[in-house]
């Protein structure tokens, strides 16, 4: 294991390089783009799913990898998202039309949550966004609107140009198209002046206040376009399951979300790109073993986060 870590640690120092970032992306990039055309369904399946959690990754990354604050009920936005589509399609509105407004409608869930409790630190607000979550999760199901218990069902899938989407390689390279754009925007967050002050705020919330940042506003910044990410997966959820039900959004994913992201390292893109990857992956790859793999799994998990507690792919500090 410790031979593992000092070889991820040469290559993180090696990519460190951009020529060698350059070319690494690159191929990266041509290894997604053709994938199709030598993987099955069931691979193209768990890539899709891959993708579509990077996505839901760096959107919790920008509310606790750069702002550092603790959201375990992440699965709310993503819910919004997805049930704002999946209704607003049931009254016979374009997918594409509902996009903006599940992002508007997540977006004022990340408000309603995070304005009367961002004031709130660490465990207090942990548990806040613990039951939001839930709050959420039991509302759908006892909504008519939502369907209840049963969730909705028969959602259908967009068209593009006059393609229909309705191939499992569709979804593959409209879940690509979004991880390029995730990344963009977390890219342009990261170095921009807010995410500056995100990262003042995440190391010394007092010491930000002093030097004329405002805490709560700042930190509702980070709640509100995390949210704004959870929205537009769930859109796009939504009409590539073309059936949803509250228990797909559990605690257990808000979990698995925050673990992809502190497990990849927080405040790092490629690390919420590779915790993302490994926690989909993994349990993939050794499904032959049945559920004995989860014990390994989470073994696994253990020996990293003691050998590797900053996560794989950790922030460069100075």
């Amino acid at each position: 294991m410790g031979n593992s870590i000092a070889l991820l640690d040469r290559l993180r120092k090696r990519l460190g390089d951009r020529k060698t970032q350059s070319a690494a992306l690159a191929l990266l990039i041509i290894v997604i783009i053709l994938l199709p055309l030598f993987a099955n369904n069931y691979i193209e399946e768990v890539a899709t799913n891959t993708l579509f959690y990077i996505v839901l990754a760096l959107g919790l990354n920008i509310v606790v990898g750069y702002a550092g604050l603790v959201d375990l009920g992440y699965a709310a936005f993503f819910a919004v998202g997805a049930y704002t589509t999946g209704i607003f399609m049931k009254f016979g509105l374009n997918f594409w039309l509902t996009i903006p407004i599940a992002v508007l409608f997540s977006v004022i869930a990340g408000i309603i949550i995070g304005g009367p409790t961002l004031r709130l630190r660490s465990d207090y607000l942990a548990i806040v966004t613990l039951g939001f979550g839930e709050i959420t999760r039991i509302t759908a199901r006892n909504l008519k609107i939502t369907g209840g218990a049963s969730g909705l069902v028969g959602i259908q899938r967009p068209s593009i140009f006059g393609h229909l989407l309705n191939q499992i390689t569709d979804f593959y390279y409209l879940f690509f198209v979004l991880v390029i754009l995730a990344v963009i925007v977390a890219m342009r967050l990261h170095n921009s002046r807010l995410g500056r002050a995100w990262q003042y705020i995440r190391e010394d919330e007092d010491a930000a206040e002093a030097m004329g940042i405002d805490p709560v506003l700042t930190k509702l910044y980070a709640y509100m376009i995390g949210a704004a990410f959870g929205g537009i997966a769930g859109a796009f959820f939504a009409v590539k399951m073309t059936a949803i039900s509250p228990e797909t959004f559990a605690f257990t994913q808000s979990a698995m979300i925050l673990l992809a992201v502190i497990l990849g390292g927080m405040g790092k893109i490629p690390g919420a790109i590779l915790g993302a990857a490994f926690l989909v992956l993994f349990p993939e790859v050794f499904r032959g073993i049945g559920q004995t793999r989860m014990l390994f799994f989470g073994i696994l998990l253990v020996i990293i986060m003691v050998f590797r507690p900053q996560g794989l792919w950790p922030e460069r500090k100075g």
